[in-house]
């Protein structure tokens, strides 16, 4: 039988390209649509829904959620009521926001991914990233998007920029040398762990999502870049997820346990 997917922001750019390769996917049905700003619209032969009742009217399976990281804190609690899994890649949570959410999951019938970013490339790109990291002695991520994202950094580069960090561990960066910002703010903002890594953000009209992950040494620098020139670069990853979401128990971050890597 195939599995019944929800999509909550089906009005959406990201909703509505989700909505297209669920339809598209044929071991999936798309059941349910939920979005306030697009509700009565007709897609893929469902109407799109005002009400988080409505994936449980449709018995839905799965919800894909791409909204707004306060329509999140709702939604996918409620998800966790009704027993239904939430595929959710909706950034600008913050880590009390996850704790919170790892409990409310729990141990339940209901299983939570949320990936900062569902394009294979970036995922990738961000595990080569943690491999480089003990080898070089500085490293800087800068990450661009569109002109519409409204929050900075994105979650792809606070998570790799975290990801580095650890990886990196007590050994450190070598010192910054900036001693005077002539503009605030010049050397970006600071993200990770034990190791914290600058991070850039730039929102530029024509872009979609991109980021480049720089190392340096003595003599030589890497960098690693990932780029999605259309939204449907994070379709395989999202249909993916639906399908084995049901393996994957409690709340799971990204994405790569579910490519094996």
């Amino acid at each position: 039988m195939s599995i019944k997917v929800g999509v909550n922001g089906a009005g959406g750019r990201m909703g509505s390209t989700v909505c297209d390769a669920v339809a598209a996917d044929p071991e999936l049905t798309l059941a349910a649509g939920v979005d306030p700003s697009a509700s009565g619209r007709e897609c893929h032969g469902i109407t799109i829904s005002s009400e988080l009742r409505a994936f449980a009217d449709a018995h839905c399976d799965v919800v894909v959620d791409f909204t707004l990281a306060d329509a999140v804190r709702v939604t996918l609690p409620w998800l966790a009521m009704h027993g239904v899994h939430a595929v959710v890649g909706t950034t600008g949570l913050s880590a009390a926001d996850i704790d919170t959410l790892r409990e409310t999951f729990g141990d339940g019938p209901a299983h939570c991914l949320i990936a900062p970013n569902f394009a294979i490339s970036a995922v990738l790109m961000m595990r080569f990233a943690e491999l480089a990291a003990p080898y070089f002695d500085t490293a800087e991520v800068i990450e661009y998007h569109h002109d519409r994202k409204i929050d900075a950094p994105s979650g792809t580069a606070v998570t790799t920029a975290g990801r580095i960090a650890a990886a990196r561990g007590d050994a450190g960066w070598a010192p910054d040398p900036t001693e005077h910002e002539v503009l605030p703010g010049a050397r970006g903002g600071v993200g990770g762990g034990p190791a914290p890594v600058r991070v850039h953000s730039v929102r530029m009209r024509g872009m979609v999502a991109h980021q480049d992950v720089i190392f340096g040494a003595a003599g030589q620098s890497l960098t690693i870049r990932q780029d999605s020139y259309d939204r449907e670069s994070f379709m395989p990853g999202v249909l993916l997820a639906c399908k084995r979401i049901a393996d994957h128990p409690g709340l799971t971050g990204g994405l790569d346990g579910y490519l094996d890597i």
